[in-house]
């Protein structure tokens, strides 16, 4: 009999493609053409909303733009690159239902808020009359971390739970902006003492409730909360004492 090569799945599993999702600025889309009965893959741009569900600005003059509007099903792969045999590295299919979001919806502006904050150079198309975004729905996920490590992830292993945090947009908007413009030698250190970046010019991208997003030009860093936040108002602190911990270390 045949051994099932998926392992079960565990935090570390969890933790490994949740931080892909967050870190990967592309991804291998594949959609189908139907009326070639053949998929048909494409180089994308991948941001993510606040609960982690990939997000993506495409033209209508795309191939993949006409063929997700005739069939949303769709996949994603996205993969940590490094020197290297490249099927050393963790990767991780996404399946999922994408959806064409209202281009004027109050949610759309959040999110082209997020996306431009994880892209900036996009900015000088992202309100071209014919580009919109995409949400990719998931449905669950396929997790290979390396040589015997392979893990099916149904959707609730891959995003974060926001059930409690109705209004997160507008507060993640406010300490992004206020982070980057008076904490930035916190964020700084969030990156060089809590993930042993380099030393730059770090921001933060993007905040949820189960950790921060940092960039330095191309690179983007996922810091982890050692404890997932239970309501907006744990967000001070947090921050707080991610600061104070980073301080510790550079003593």
């Amino acid at each position: 009999m045949t051994k099932d090569p998926m392992l079960p799945v565990d935090d570390e599993a969890r933790l490994l493609a949740k931080r892909l999702m967050r870190t990967a600025r592309s991804g291998a889309l594949a959609t189908y053409d139907g009326a070639a009965g053949l998929p048909f893959a494409s180089l994308v741009q991948v941001g993510t909303d606040l609960d982690g569900s990939p997000l993506i600005l495409t033209s209508e003059l795309s191939a993949h733009t006409r063929l997700l509007a005739a069939d949303p099903r769709c996949s994603v792969l996205l993969s940590a690159i490094g020197k290297g045999d490249p099927l050393a590295h963790p990767r991780l299919t996404l399946l999922a239902e994408a959806e064409r979001l209202e281009r004027d919806a109050p949610r759309t502006q959040h999110i082209r808020r997020r996306y431009l904050a994880q892209h900036p150079k996009a900015a000088l198309y992202v309100d071209f009359p014919d580009f919109s975004f995409w949400r990719l729905n998931l449905t669950w996920g396929s997790l290979n971390g390396g040589f015997g490590r392979a893990y099916r992830l149904e959707r609730t292993d891959l995003l974060a739970d926001l059930s409690a945090f109705p209004d997160f947009y507008e507060g993640e908007a406010g300490a992004v902006e206020h982070m980057n413009t008076d904490h930035r030698e916190a964020v700084g250190l969030y990156a060089t003492k809590l993930l042993g970046a380099q030393e730059g010019a770090w921001r933060l991208v993007g905040i949820d409730p189960e950790g921060l997003q940092l960039a330095l030009g191309d690179e983007i860093l996922r810091l982890t909360f050692p404890k997932a936040l239970e309501n907006v108002g744990d967000l001070r602190r947090m921050l707080v004492d991610l600061a104070q911990q980073a301080r510790g270390t550079s003593a």
